[in-house]
């Protein structure tokens, strides 16, 4: 068991590492081409590579699965999260989306208990709060600071926080690579339709950032725009298995905390490709959430613990009545 929670561990630093290299590379070609286009082309790349992957891990027969319909609820759920998620980095610092992202290892330990009978304590209820409290510093309700597009970051970390939780109830029939191939399909299906609505209704314009990368018409992009779409595509047939393989390694409360390493790699990419620099009140907000989230992990692997040990008991008190009912 613990050799899976490390590898579980493992995977998911690695894919939160691999996941924010989409960062600068979305948000460099936001201003130019529409959200649908970019998801469209990032699926269009990642093709290949999940087919050959589910081949090499479960044969592609996997991908006939009886529980269809679950990963096709997941994978439109991960899509409509990271089109919130890009939609949120047209208008906002990469610092100030993804700090406000980092809700998401709260809202997984939240939704763990109801959807997946993890016992939820104390101290990871107070950490939700806590992080509450983070966000409510981030946004300074009233000051003008954040924009509306802050809460697009907020909805996209609720509704990954609930596709991971997803992951883990299908774990034990469903694999890492057949979960990233159903979601890539869910991608590209996604964003033809929400191409084609806007284009129909006739919404081509808008003044926000987020909204304009929403309606804003298909373009044929540049050489350069087009190797950024389609790297987009390399890097997240990596990262979406990587993630969907902690989820399935691991309890959700005991790797989830470990998504907050992305805190090190997206404000940085910031930085060095936009020269962006967070403000005080985005590294304090931040700090907070992190601190939220470890103490809220803290309380879950308590409780994780009180209950093996009640189990040890319960066996050994069962294996003692056993001994004296059966003759030796």
């Amino acid at each position: 068991m613990q050799n899976r929670v490390l590898r579980g561990v493992a995977s998911l630093c690695l894919g939160v590492f691999v996941f924010s290299l989409q960062d600068p590379l979305v948000k460099s070609v936001s201003s130019a081409y529409p959200v649908s286009e970019v998801m469209a082309v990032r699926a269009l790349a990642s093709f290949p590579i999940l087919v050959v992957l589910v081949h090499l891990d479960v044969g592609l027969g996997a991908l006939l699965t009886k529980r269809y319909i679950t990963l096709t609820i997941r994978g439109f759920t991960q899509f409509f999260s990271y089109a919130l998620y890009y939609l949120a980095i047209a208008a906002l610092t990469l610092a100030d989306a993804v700090s406000l992202f980092f809700m998401a290892p709260l809202f997984i330990m939240g939704l763990a208990s109801p959807y997946l009978g993890e016992r939820i304590s104390i101290g990871t209820l107070a950490g939700v709060l806590l992080g509450l409290v983070g966000v409510l510093i981030m946004l300074r309700p009233g000051a003008g600071l954040l924009d509306w597009a802050a809460f697009l970051s907020l909805g996209s970390a609720l509704l990954y926080a609930f596709s991971q939780v997803i992951a883990r109830h299908i774990s034990e029939t469903e694999s890492a690579t057949t979960m990233g191939f159903y979601q890539n399909v869910a991608f590209l299906a996604g964003s033809i339709v929400f191409a084609v609505a806007f284009r129909v209704a006739g919404f081509t314009h808008a003044e926000h950032p987020s909204l304009a990368f929403l309606v804003r018409p298909w373009v044929w992009p540049t050489s350069i725009d087009l190797l950024k779409m389609t790297g987009c595509g390399v890097v997240a047939s990596a990262g979406m298995v990587l993630l969907s393989q902690a989820y399935r390694l691991a309890p959700a409360n005991r790797v989830a905390t470990f998504e907050y390493t992305g805190m090190i790699w997206t404000p940085l990419w910031g930085y060095v490709f936009f020269a962006e620099l967070p403000r005080a009140t985005t590294v304090a907000g931040a700090l907070i959430i992190i601190v939220a989230g470890l103490f809220a992990l803290h309380g879950s692997q308590h409780v994780e613990k009180r209950r093996h040990r009640a189990i040890v008991r319960a066996n050994a008190l069962e294996s003692g009545c056993r001994c004296q009912l059966d003759p030796p």
